[in-house]
C-alpha cells in the first residue's frame, strides 16, 4: 500500500510520500513514489503515485521519455502552457497505461489501477495541486479542499483536518505531516519509512527543500514519541466518565 500527501499553503506546496510496497507480509520492498521535473526559472512539476507498481513505473517512464523527445512527436509536461494542461497530459497517460495493462471491460476496477497527486507551478500562474484518478479525470485543490491524500488515507486524515492552516510555515506543515504519517504507520503495516519530503516555495519554480527521512531519523523519532506521550497526557487530563 501507500500513503502520500500533497498540501497547499500560502507559501507554496509541501509533498510527502512513503516508500513501501508489498505483495503480502513476506514480500515488502522500497520504491520511490515521488518524481520531479524542473525547468529552472520557469516551472517545477512533481507527481506522487499510489497503486499498481507496474502501472506507476510505466506512467513515470512515459512522462519522462516524452520530456526528452522532439516536441513534434509527443506532448510533454515541460511544454504544456498551464498546470491544467499538465494535469490533462498526466491523466491521459495514466488512462492509456491502465488500458494497455488491463483486460478489456475491467478497466474501472482493475488490479492495474493507480492514482496520482500532481503539484507544481508554471511561471505566470499560482502553484496548483491536482488529484488524478485512474479513469483519467481529475480534481483541483482549493480553499475547501487544500490537501490531497492517496493510498492508505483514513488513519492520517483526521490529524490533517484538525490542525491544517494555510498560513502555517513550511516547518509546521512538515511537523503536521509527520504526525499524520506516523499515525498511519502505527495503524497499517503496508505503509512504512523511509519518507520522501519535498517543499516547493511559491514563485521560485524550483524545489526549495527535499530529503529522505529514514526510520532512525532523530526528528521523526522525537515526533513519534512526543505525539504518543502527548495523546496519553491529554487523554488522562480529560474529565473521567461517570457510571
Amino acid at each position: 500500500m501507500t500513503y502520500c500527501v500533497g498540501m497547499m499553503l500560502d507559501q507554496g506546496l509541501v509533498m510527502m510520500s512513503d516508500t513501501r510496497t508489498n505483495a503480502g507480509v513476506d514480500n515488502i520492498s522500497t520504491f520511490k513514489k515521488m518524481f520531479s521535473w524542473e525547468v529552472p526559472g520557469e516551472r517545477i512539476l512533481t507527481i506522487m503515485t499510489a497503486g499498481n507498481l507496474a502501472t506507476t513505473q510505466a506512467l513515470v517512464s512515459l512522462i519522462d521519455e516524452r520530456t526528452k523527445a522532439p516536441e513534434d512527436r509527443e506532448p510533454s509536461i515541460l511544454s504544456a502552457p498551464s498546470m491544467f494542461q499538465v494535469a490533462r497530459l498526466v491523466a491521459q497517460t495514466l488512462k492509456d497505461v491502465i488500458a494497455t495493462h488491463a483486460d478489456e471491460g475491467q478497466r474501472a476496477d482493475s488490479a492495474f489501477n493507480a492514482t496520482v497527486i500532481l503539484g507544481g507551478q508554471i511561471k505566470g500562474s499560482e502553484p496548483r495541486l491536482f488529484l488524478i484518478y485512474p479513469e483519467g479525470n481529475f480534481i483541483e485543490a482549493g480553499d475547501e479542499t487544500p490537501f490531497f491524500q492517496i493510498g492508505e488515507t483514513k488513519y492520517g486524515k483526521p490529524i490533517l483536518v484538525r490542525a491544517y492552516d494555510p498560513a502555517m510555515s513550511f516547518e509546521d506543515a512538515v511537523k503536521l505531516m509527520l504526525v499524520s504519517f506516523d499515525s498511519t504507520v502505527k495503524a497499517n503495516l503496508s505503509v512504512g519509512l523511509p519518507f520522501d519530503l519535498q517543499v516547493i516555495e511559491k514563485d521560485t519554480y524550483a524545489v526549495a527543500y527535499q530529503r529522505r527521512i529514514a526510520p532512525d531519523d532523530p526528528y521523526y523519532l522525537d515526533i513519534s514519541t512526543g505525539w504518543g506521550e502527548a495523546l496519553k497526557s491529554t487523554l488522562d487530563g480529560l474529565p473521567g466518565y461517570k457510571f
